[in-house]
């Protein structure tokens, strides 16, 4: 099959090396000199340091020549949601059938998911889905075991991304309720910056279980009203995801919450990152969404407090653990 990724950060670049074992593989980036030391020195030194590019995979710059690739195929935007609505621009003009987003989060301005970004774009006849699940890049690119889920309203478009993805190290499930897999993808990445506050103020396990719990909670209310089904917050992309992305030192999101626990300003723990934490970019539009629907989220709120509203970590926590105590269900 012929597949084209469009975006060659972490991410991108691990599903490329790992798809390229069986198939005709191109990864794409507008950073030219990025794609130039990619093509030079087989390694994305700048994103994923360490792992070799096998030879058959084809990298470019050319945005028109990527898409043509994957004809017949499939198209992956492997961007920042941030990234989503630019990519979604480009390719109106371009005849593809199939188009997969593996970005995770709302839209920071509009609110939006990334379901909702590509309809107002691409309106015709397109087979569309979100891949999401726990995956940390690295280990993915060495081939470590990993499991994902295929959102989508297409069934041909979920059996065409099981048969590209699944198979050894790899495995791919699929289901139809595309808001529960975004949904699940987006709110996770801000109770990872909740738990990273609480490991760094040193408040144990004990705390970290029911953050993460709790967080669950929160994660369900929020997609059930808006559209997704509660079954899907117990699988891959709720739990499993959530599990991953606040216990994983691997977590650029749990990372944050580390460092505004240290009492690091939020612009020298990004700049340290090097790389884009989806949760600082998307906790602003998710307790905007909570507030107009009336929805209970009181860890999203925090951080929320913490990252925007300059409210110092401890004190967040202490309000969170003062609560009243209220029926778990």
């Amino acid at each position: 099959m012929n597949i084209t990724l469009l975006g060659a950060g972490a991410w991108g670049t691990a599903l490329a090396v790992t798809l390229a074992e069986r198939h005709q593989v191109m990864l794409w980036s507008r950073d030219a000199s990025l794609i130039d030391a990619i093509a030079t020195t087989r390694e994305n030194a700048r994103y994923l340091a360490g792992i070799r590019l096998p030879q058959s995979l084809q990298v470019s710059s050319d945005f028109s020549q990527a898409v043509e690739h994957a004809k017949g195929g499939l198209v992956i935007v492997a961007t920042p949601v941030s990234g989503l609505r630019p990519i979604a621009s480009e390719l109106r003009s371009s005849a593809i059938d199939n188009l997969v987003w593996l970005c995770k989060g709302f839209e920071q301005d509009s609110a939006l998911l990334p379901h909702q970004v590509v309809q107002q774009i691409l309106p015709y006849d397109l087979s569309v889905g979100a891949l999401s699940g726990p995956s940390f890049a690295l280990e993915v690119a060495r081939g470590l075991p990993c499991a994902l889920t295929i959102g989508s309203s297409s069934s041909e478009l979920c059996a065409r991304v099981v048969s590209a993805f699944h198979g050894g190290s790899m495995r791919v499930y699929s289901t139809d309720d595309v808001i529960g897999v975004e949904v699940g993808g987006a709110v996770k990445n801000i109770l990872a910056i909740a738990t990273g506050i609480a490991d760094g103020l040193g408040l144990g396990m004990n705390a970290r279980a029911a953050l993460i719990t709790r967080g669950l909670a929160e994660i369900t209310r929020l997609g059930v009203v808006l559209g997704g089904r509660s079954e899907t917050f117990m699988g891959l992309t709720g739990m499993g995801d959530l599990i991953l992305t606040c216990t994983g030192d691997l977590s650029r999101n749990r990372q944050v919450g580390l460092g505004l626990a240290a009492g690091k300003s939020l612009q020298d723990i990004v700049t340290e990152l090097g790389h884009v934490a989806e949760g600082v970019r998307c906790v602003q539009a998710v307790r905007t969404i909570a507030h107009q629907y009336h929805i209970d989220m009181p860890i999203v709120d925090a951080v929320a407090r913490v990252v925007f509203d300059s409210e110092a970590p401890s004190r967040v926590i202490q309000q969170l653990l003062a609560r009243e105590a209220k029926l778990e269900n």
